[in-house]
């Protein structure tokens, strides 16, 4: 493997609350946040759930999927560590088409409801708008466009301005707006406005009767052209970078630059919360934050990996290597110095009889056909020990996946010399809420009943 620099781990009714000149009214603030459905891909909410697909077909969709998006996330990394520059700037640090979680905006006065990806792995929040032929993309289910003459809070933003600037790729057209061409990994991309219009969120945290948030002035790109995957009406940027939703929110509200999400386990029939302001406060027994540290690309949430377990065995010491956190990846990736150990230490104690993955992309698989697979029995938990003293305990079910009927497998993969990037990813967080909080410079993890508490 080609030397490189450490690698990286990549850690969307009844009351109405209204924002005047973009900032949430006391009523909101006393809310303290707002929570909203965090929807998986193939949820039965969700409009691309494919009921003919088996639990075991989902999975390894969802591993593939995996591949393409870190193989995306390494390639901007390289980029930016490279001195990218300008390709850098345009160029999104996702691959469009392999998300994984989806929420619902509302845009406009009177407000239109929209579906849109959600992402912690970019920035811009756009959605498509209505501009004769806007979409020429094929997409796996209908889409809806805003009509921005249908909205009397519809506004646009100016070329000469930080916001404009932040988008990298952007020009003045002939009214002194804000144009912009926004590119992703895979080479599909985005053009439009860049605009400004109040979003109204659906708020139905648990315990609480259900409400809206709605906050003015909120930027995002009103697009009016894509190409390439976009099955979603838009894409809410939840990055680190200055035009993520999170910065925004934190620029014009009383809620701070804090999010916070408890992903539901993909075989339970429910939604998970992603949560705002002091909702996304991580205060369950055994919480523990880790710091963010400076990553390739800002957007990603970047903290330090120091060792791993197996049971109550160090296998691994990772020498301070940066992963990164991130909602939309499946897998975790981990580089082979660290994935090593741990395969050796697992296979040593696993006694379950060894069988090979169904389709060669996952290292350790085992026949569990009529078994009864208990927790530290038949599979030890692994922990993450992150800088600061956090450490993320993993149960097999965060560890493992089944493949097909009878095949459970290791869902954490090496890195490689073409994609050296680590990232823990999402099955890694299921039942454990993960805040991430840019203002106190943290990410805090702890375990919880994600189903119980959404």
């Amino acid at each position: 493997m080609a030397a490189m620099a450490p690698s990286s781990v990549l850690v969307l009714l009844g009351v109405v609350l209204l924002v005047a000149g973009g900032r949430l009214c006391e009523c909101a603030a006393s809310g303290g946040g707002f929570s909203v459905e965090f929807i998986h891909r193939d949820s039965p909410r969700s409009p691309f759930h494919d009921p003919a697909f088996t639990a075991h077909g989902r999975a390894l969709a969802a591993a593939r999927r995996s591949v393409a998006r870190a193989a995306a996330i390494a390639g901007s990394a390289s980029s930016s560590a490279s001195g990218g520059g300008a390709a850098d700037d345009v160029v999104s640090k996702v691959v469009s088409r392999s998300f994984e979680y989806l929420m619902t905006v509302n845009l406009g006065s009177p407000p239109r409801s929209m579906l849109a990806i959600a992402d912690t792995g970019s920035d811009l929040v756009w959605v498509k708008c209505k501009k004769g032929n806007n979409d020429t993309s094929s997409a796996a289910a209908p889409t809806t466009q805003f009509d921005p003459s249908r909205s009397s809070t519809y506004g646009r933003v100016s070329c000469q301005t930080d916001a404009c600037e932040a988008l990298g790729r952007a020009t003045c057209d002939d009214g002194s707006n804000c144009a912009y061409l926004y590119a992703y990994g895979d080479g599909s991309n985005t053009t439009g406005v860049l605009s400004t219009e109040t979003f109204t969120f659906d708020d139905g945290g648990a315990g609480r009767s259900p409400r809206q948030v709605s906050v003015g002035g909120v930027k995002f790109g009103c697009s009016t052209a894509t190409a390439g995957s976009f099955p979603a009406d838009g894409l809410v940027g939840l990055g680190g970078g200055a035009v993520s939703l999170v910065t925004q929110l934190g620029g014009a509200t009383s809620l701070g630059r804090r999010f916070s999400y408890c992903l539901v386990p993909h075989s339970v029939n429910a939604s998970s919360a992603l949560n705002f302001g002091a909702l996304a406060d991580v205060t369950e027994p055994g919480a523990a934050s880790t710091p963010l540290v400076a990553g390739d690309v800002d957007t990603y949430y970047t903290v330090v990996l120091d060792s791993v377990k197996v049971g109550n065995k160090t296998v691994a010491s990772a020498a301070s290597s940066r992963i990164i956190v991130d909602s939309g990846t499946t897998l975790t990736f981990l580089d082979p110095s660290l994935l090593g150990p741990i395969v050796d230490e697992l296979s040593r104690r696993i006694t379950l009889p060894p069988v090979q993955s169904p389709d060669g992309l996952l290292q350790l698989c085992y026949d569990v056909a009529g078994r009864e697979v208990e927790a530290g029995e038949s599979i030890p938990d692994l922990t993450l020990e992150f800088g600061g003293g956090a450490a993320v305990a993993l149960k097999p079910e965060n560890a493992f996946v089944a493949v097909q009927e009878g095949t459970l497998c290791l869902a954490i993969v090496a890195t490689t010399e073409q994609q050296p990037v680590s990232i823990l990813g999402n099955l890694a967080q299921q039942n454990i809420h993960v805040g991430y909080d840019l203002d106190a410079g943290t990410v805090t993890f702890a375990g919880a009943d994600c189903a119980g508490s959404s």
